[in-house]
């Protein structure tokens, strides 16, 4: 192990001080020499060097790169053993702050959109990391890195649009003493990225609205939070339906009407159907209360009919849904005991059910399959290897994802990657959010309020949830084969509002979510719903 992983070797930082000392004569003529626009290293039209792998480790300067630092401090980049695909990796450290850029200049460029693909790791606390693509022509585009854990890499891609022929290929660190940085195994090929689905799950809105809830820009306006949120980039709303819910919100009714206010903003929908009168999850699935006594053969027609019903009356009042999730968190199953995944052939029967009145009131319709617990690659595998034995048809995988339960961001990725090419599908993170404070603003204790819940290197925040949508959304974004389609935010609008708690049975249940909203207890939208428009 390094000095930028959990163990020091303090050894290790003693012989990075002495190289550090050897090399600085050496750089010294390069410091103070003017330095052209670019930066520019030895031109060429494709990367080279790209894995690190040329010469030996300790290297100040890889071959085909080139280092600046305006405080004299080149020597905080350097190779070392222990690369993600071959031998050696491009690191950043230092024992004291410093200022670092490792980069390579190409030319001869054919004009078009490329892709920077990279393994990076880091262990946080940076002022600053992030890979650019800039002197390219068009606004220099950056992707900064996520805290990784375990030693673990993660893959990231950054698009830019080449004009005039030349790109400059860029690795920064803006440290404190000990920060670290590693990247390895880069490829700038022609190609875009971008994600699609850029939602917002506004399931709870109508309710806080009704009881009082307001909603403001981060200046301050108050406004409708369905335009505040599509100014800010989102372009998906999701919302649930429940069959016959005690307190009637998230009802077909309700559904209409909110579905209504997304459309006008030119947002697509996504309609989450849980099968229920209550909360769907992998740990409940329970029947509503007028399925309650129905046989197998019952619930399928039921299923049918309810889904066919809900979305051609979105159909008729002009919101067609343009993307369905045929039950919500269904690791488990659904409708159980009769939909338990411990009868797959009951289940894939009431899914295809499900997915044949869908497609019955529209056939573009995309529809999803949602199971929680993102990272955990054996659950999908299992899963979707019994829907596909069971001939169910689907079009896209979709991922409820919360980093304080469902493990490091690159078991997601590792998730993502194979399933994707698994079964070939489109991948999506449908639920995903992050604490911006731990304290509460109602009566009811929050989910997540303490710090030990908290991951490591987000802080309970608004830069850290920052961060946190930001580095999930640059995970999906780098699924390969464009099929990363996007990230939802789960109740961004679920604010303190007396009589809108977890509990649709019990007016006075309290909210343990306001601190995980894009809406700050002042009512202003967080800085982090701006990274909805970043992708």
């Amino acid at each position: 192990m390094h000095p930028r992983t959990p163990t020091t070797h303090p050894t290790r930082r003693s012989r990075v001080r002495l190289r550090a000392a050897a090399v600085a004569a050496a750089l010294g003529a390069l410091l103070l020499a003017p330095l052209p626009a670019a930066r520019q290293a030895e031109a060429a039209a494709t990367l080279t060097n790209a894995g690190f792998e040329s010469g030996a480790a300790g290297t100040a300067t890889p071959a085909g790169w080139s280092t600046y630092s305006a405080a004299g401090q080149n020597a905080a980049s350097f190779t070392e053993a222990g690369g993600h695909g071959g031998s050696y990796r491009l690191s950043h450290w230092s024992a004291s702050a410093y200022k670092v850029e490792t980069y390579q200049y190409l030319s001869g460029l054919t004009d078009g959109t490329y892709t920077l693909s990279a393994w990076v790791r880091s262990g946080g606390g940076q002022n600053a990391a992030y890979l650019a693509l800039r002197n390219c022509g068009s606004a220099e585009q950056r992707t900064d890195l996520p805290v990784t854990s375990n030693g673990a890499w993660i893959r990231l891609v950054t698009s830019v649009r080449v004009t005039g022929g030349g790109c400059t290929v860029s690795i920064n660190s803006d440290a404190n003493a000990g920060n670290w940085l590693n990247v390895d195994d880069l490829t700038f090929t022609s190609g875009t990225t971008g994600l699609a689905v850029k939602g917002v799950d506004l399931s709870g809105l109508k309710k806080n609205e009704d009881l009082g809830g307001t909603y403001r820009t981060a200046a301050g306006v108050t406004g409708d939070p369905v335009t505040i949120l599509k100014n800010a980039g989102a372009t998906y709303g999701r919302l649930k339906v429940w069959v016959n819910p005690a307190d009637g919100y998230n009802n077909k009714a309700r559904v209409l009407a909110t579905a209504q206010r997304i459309k006008a903003q030119g947002m697509k929908l996504l309609v989450d159907f849980h099968y229920s009168d209550v909360w769907a999850d992998p740990g409940a699935q329970s029947k509503p209360a007028a399925w309650a006594g129905h046989s197998y053969s019952q619930l399928t027609t039921d299923v049918y009919n309810h889904t066919y019903d809900v979305l051609n009356a979105l159909k008729a009042q002009g919101t067609t849904a343009d993307m369905v999730q045929i039950g919500n968190e269904i690791n488990t199953g659904m409708l159980w005991p009769e939909g338990s995944t411990s009868n797959w052939s009951q289940l894939g029967g009431l899914l295809k059910s499900g997915i044949s009145a869908a497609k019955a009131v529209s056939s573009t319709t995309q529809i999803a399959l949602h199971l929680a617990h993102g990272g955990d690659n054996t659950l999908y595998r299992t899963w979707f290897d019994n829907a596909t034995a069971q001939g169910v048809s689907y079009d896209v995988i979709a991922l409820s994802f919360y980093g304080y339960w469902h493990g490091a961001l690159s078991a997601l990725q590792t998730n993502l990657d194979d399933i994707s090419a698994r079964y070939g599908k489109k991948v999506m993170v449908v639920e995903t959010a992050y604490p911006f404070r731990l304290d509460s603003k109602d009566s009811h204790e929050n989910i997540i309020d303490l710090s030990s819940e908290l991951i490591s290197g987000y802080p309970a925040s608004s830069a850290g949830q920052s961060a946190w949508l930001r580095d999930i959304m640059n995970v999906v974004e780098a699924v390969p084969n464009g099929r990363g389609l996007g990230v939802v935010y789960w109740e961004p609008a679920w604010t303190a509002v007396a009589g809108n708690g977890w509990d649709p049975t019990d007016p006075s249940s309290g909210n343990a979510w306001e601190n995980q909203a894009l809406f700050d207890y002042d009512n202003r939208l967080l800085p982090a719903a701006s990274w909805l428009a970043h992708r």
